[in-house]
Protein backbone atom coordinates (compact mmCIF):
# COMPACT_ATOMS: atom_id res chain seq x y z
CA UNK A 1 0.00 0.00 0.00
CA UNK A 2 1.24 3.68 -1.27
CA UNK A 3 1.69 5.96 2.18
CA UNK A 4 -1.24 8.17 0.20
CA UNK A 5 -3.41 5.06 0.41
CA UNK A 6 -2.37 5.01 3.79
CA UNK A 7 -2.99 8.23 5.08
CA UNK A 8 -6.43 7.81 2.99
CA UNK A 9 -7.22 4.62 5.04
CA UNK A 10 -6.71 5.53 8.38
CA UNK A 11 -8.13 8.94 7.66
CA UNK A 12 -11.67 7.14 6.61
CA UNK A 13 -11.04 5.31 9.52
CA UNK A 14 -10.66 7.36 12.28
CA UNK A 15 -13.79 9.59 10.36
CA UNK A 16 -16.00 6.67 9.89
CA UNK A 17 -15.53 5.86 13.54
CA UNK A 18 -15.80 9.08 14.93
CA UNK A 19 -18.80 10.88 12.89
CA UNK A 20 -20.77 7.74 10.90
CA UNK A 21 -20.14 6.15 7.55
CA UNK A 22 -22.74 7.77 5.59
CA UNK A 23 -22.13 11.19 7.67
CA UNK A 24 -18.47 11.24 5.74
CA UNK A 25 -17.74 11.74 2.19
CA UNK A 26 -14.89 11.33 0.12
CA UNK A 27 -14.11 15.08 0.16
CA UNK A 28 -13.64 15.23 4.00
CA UNK A 29 -11.43 11.87 3.43
CA UNK A 30 -9.21 13.41 1.17
CA UNK A 31 -8.93 16.69 2.67
CA UNK A 32 -8.06 14.78 6.00
CA UNK A 33 -5.68 12.44 4.52
CA UNK A 34 -4.14 15.28 2.06
CA UNK A 35 -4.77 13.67 -1.11
CA UNK A 36 -6.52 14.30 -3.89
CA UNK A 37 -10.05 12.88 -4.59
CA UNK A 38 -8.65 11.42 -8.09
CA UNK A 39 -5.56 9.31 -5.81
CA UNK A 40 -8.51 7.88 -3.49
CA UNK A 41 -11.03 6.96 -6.33
CA UNK A 42 -7.55 5.60 -8.23
CA UNK A 43 -6.55 3.42 -5.20
CA UNK A 44 -9.95 2.41 -3.89
CA UNK A 45 -12.49 3.00 -6.89
CA UNK A 46 -15.46 3.89 -4.75
CA UNK A 47 -16.17 4.92 -1.30
CA UNK A 48 -18.43 1.89 -0.77
CA UNK A 49 -14.76 0.03 -1.27
CA UNK A 50 -13.15 2.25 1.37
CA UNK A 51 -15.98 1.41 3.52
CA UNK A 52 -15.03 -2.07 2.73
CA UNK A 53 -11.08 -1.64 3.08
CA UNK A 54 -11.22 0.42 6.67
CA UNK A 55 -13.35 -2.45 8.09
CA UNK A 56 -11.49 -5.41 6.87
CA UNK A 57 -8.13 -3.25 8.03
CA UNK A 58 -10.01 -2.79 11.74
CA UNK A 59 -11.12 -6.35 11.98
CA UNK A 60 -7.28 -7.63 10.82
CA UNK A 61 -5.92 -5.01 13.96
CA UNK A 62 -8.21 -6.66 16.35
CA UNK A 63 -7.11 -10.30 15.54
CA UNK A 64 -3.43 -9.58 15.51
CA UNK A 65 -4.37 -7.55 18.90
CA UNK A 66 -5.88 -10.60 20.49
CA UNK A 67 -3.33 -12.98 19.19
CA UNK A 68 -0.97 -13.11 21.98
CA UNK A 69 -3.15 -12.82 24.39
CA UNK A 70 -4.87 -16.08 23.43
CA UNK A 71 -1.33 -17.53 22.89
CA UNK A 72 -0.35 -16.30 26.66
CA UNK A 73 -2.67 -17.76 27.65
CA UNK A 74 -1.90 -21.22 29.51
CA UNK A 75 -5.21 -22.82 29.91
CA UNK A 76 -8.76 -23.40 28.15
CA UNK A 77 -10.59 -21.14 30.71
CA UNK A 78 -7.69 -18.49 30.44
CA UNK A 79 -8.24 -18.38 26.99
CA UNK A 80 -11.59 -17.47 27.10
CA UNK A 81 -10.92 -14.78 29.23
CA UNK A 82 -8.11 -13.74 27.42
CA UNK A 83 -10.48 -12.34 24.98
CA UNK A 84 -12.29 -10.36 27.19
CA UNK A 85 -8.42 -8.84 28.36
CA UNK A 86 -7.56 -8.03 24.94
CA UNK A 87 -10.66 -6.45 24.70
CA UNK A 88 -10.64 -4.29 27.53
CA UNK A 89 -7.35 -3.02 26.44
CA UNK A 90 -8.24 -2.52 22.81
CA UNK A 91 -11.14 -0.86 24.19
CA UNK A 92 -8.63 2.15 25.65
CA UNK A 93 -7.23 3.17 22.58
CA UNK A 94 -9.94 1.76 19.75
CA UNK A 95 -13.39 2.15 21.28
CA UNK A 96 -14.51 5.30 21.86
CA UNK A 97 -17.66 4.78 20.72
CA UNK A 98 -18.16 1.18 21.01
CA UNK A 99 -17.44 -1.83 18.33
CA UNK A 100 -16.66 -0.56 14.88
CA UNK A 101 -18.56 -3.48 13.10
CA UNK A 102 -21.79 -3.06 15.28
CA UNK A 103 -21.82 0.44 14.68
CA UNK A 104 -21.42 -0.31 10.88
CA UNK A 105 -24.12 -2.56 10.87
CA UNK A 106 -26.36 0.12 12.41
CA UNK A 107 -25.90 1.83 9.13
CA UNK A 108 -25.54 -0.97 6.41
CA UNK A 109 -27.48 -3.64 6.77
CA UNK A 110 -28.56 -4.22 3.04
CA UNK A 111 -26.63 -7.52 2.82
CA UNK A 112 -25.77 -6.79 -1.31
CA UNK A 113 -23.96 -4.02 0.41
CA UNK A 114 -19.97 -4.86 -0.18
CA UNK A 115 -19.24 -4.46 3.29
CA UNK A 116 -21.68 -6.57 5.17
CA UNK A 117 -19.91 -9.46 4.71
CA UNK A 118 -16.80 -7.76 6.62
CA UNK A 119 -19.39 -6.99 8.80
CA UNK A 120 -21.33 -10.03 9.25
CA UNK A 121 -17.73 -12.47 8.82
CA UNK A 122 -16.22 -10.66 11.89
CA UNK A 123 -18.67 -11.24 14.54
CA UNK A 124 -18.96 -15.42 12.80
CA UNK A 125 -15.64 -15.73 13.16
CA UNK A 126 -15.92 -14.04 17.16
CA UNK A 127 -19.14 -16.63 17.16
CA UNK A 128 -16.80 -19.45 15.87
CA UNK A 129 -13.57 -18.30 18.24
CA UNK A 130 -15.84 -18.08 21.55
CA UNK A 131 -17.68 -21.84 20.94
CA UNK A 132 -14.12 -23.34 19.75
CA UNK A 133 -12.91 -21.89 23.17
CA UNK A 134 -16.03 -23.16 25.04
CA UNK A 135 -15.11 -26.71 23.48
CA UNK A 136 -12.04 -27.26 25.49
CA UNK A 137 -14.07 -26.29 28.69
CA UNK A 138 -16.78 -27.72 27.86
CA UNK A 139 -17.68 -30.54 25.19
CA UNK A 140 -21.27 -30.94 25.51
CA UNK A 141 -22.13 -27.01 26.24
CA UNK A 142 -19.75 -25.88 23.47
CA UNK A 143 -22.81 -24.72 21.24
CA UNK A 144 -24.50 -22.99 24.31
CA UNK A 145 -21.67 -21.45 26.18
CA UNK A 146 -19.89 -20.14 23.05
CA UNK A 147 -23.38 -18.05 22.79
CA UNK A 148 -23.80 -17.15 25.84
CA UNK A 149 -19.63 -16.30 25.99
CA UNK A 150 -20.28 -13.72 22.59
CA UNK A 151 -23.06 -12.40 24.60
CA UNK A 152 -21.60 -11.49 27.62
CA UNK A 153 -19.00 -10.17 24.72
CA UNK A 154 -20.82 -8.23 22.73
CA UNK A 155 -23.20 -6.64 25.08
CA UNK A 156 -20.25 -5.21 27.18
CA UNK A 157 -18.82 -3.71 24.21
CA UNK A 158 -22.16 -2.10 23.65
CA UNK A 159 -22.47 -0.89 27.32
CA UNK A 160 -18.34 0.30 27.11
CA UNK A 161 -19.12 2.32 24.37
CA UNK A 162 -22.30 3.69 25.24
CA UNK A 163 -20.63 4.52 28.29
CA UNK A 164 -23.39 3.04 30.46
CA UNK A 165 -21.53 2.14 33.52
CA UNK A 166 -17.95 2.25 34.04
CA UNK A 167 -15.76 -1.40 33.62
CA UNK A 168 -18.74 -3.25 31.75
CA UNK A 169 -15.75 -5.34 29.98
CA UNK A 170 -14.60 -6.08 33.11
CA UNK A 171 -18.22 -7.32 34.52
CA UNK A 172 -18.31 -9.06 31.59
CA UNK A 173 -15.37 -11.11 31.92
CA UNK A 174 -16.50 -11.81 36.04
CA UNK A 175 -19.86 -13.13 34.44
CA UNK A 176 -17.17 -15.51 31.81
CA UNK A 177 -15.68 -16.69 34.93
CA UNK A 178 -18.85 -17.88 36.64
CA UNK A 179 -20.12 -19.39 33.29
CA UNK A 180 -17.23 -21.09 32.72
CA UNK A 181 -16.46 -22.57 36.39
CA UNK A 182 -13.22 -20.55 37.11
CA UNK A 183 -12.63 -19.16 40.14
CA UNK A 184 -13.73 -15.41 40.16
CA UNK A 185 -10.19 -13.28 40.72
Amino acid sequence: MTPAARRALDAAGRLFYERGIHAVGVDLIAAEAGVTKKTLYDRYGSKEQIVVEYLADRDERWRAFLAPYLEAAATPRARILAVFDASRDWADGYLTKGCSMVNAHAEISDPAHPAYPIITGQKAWMLALFTGLAEEVAPREAARLGRALMLLHEGALVAHGMHLFPDAIDQARGEAEVLTGAPVE
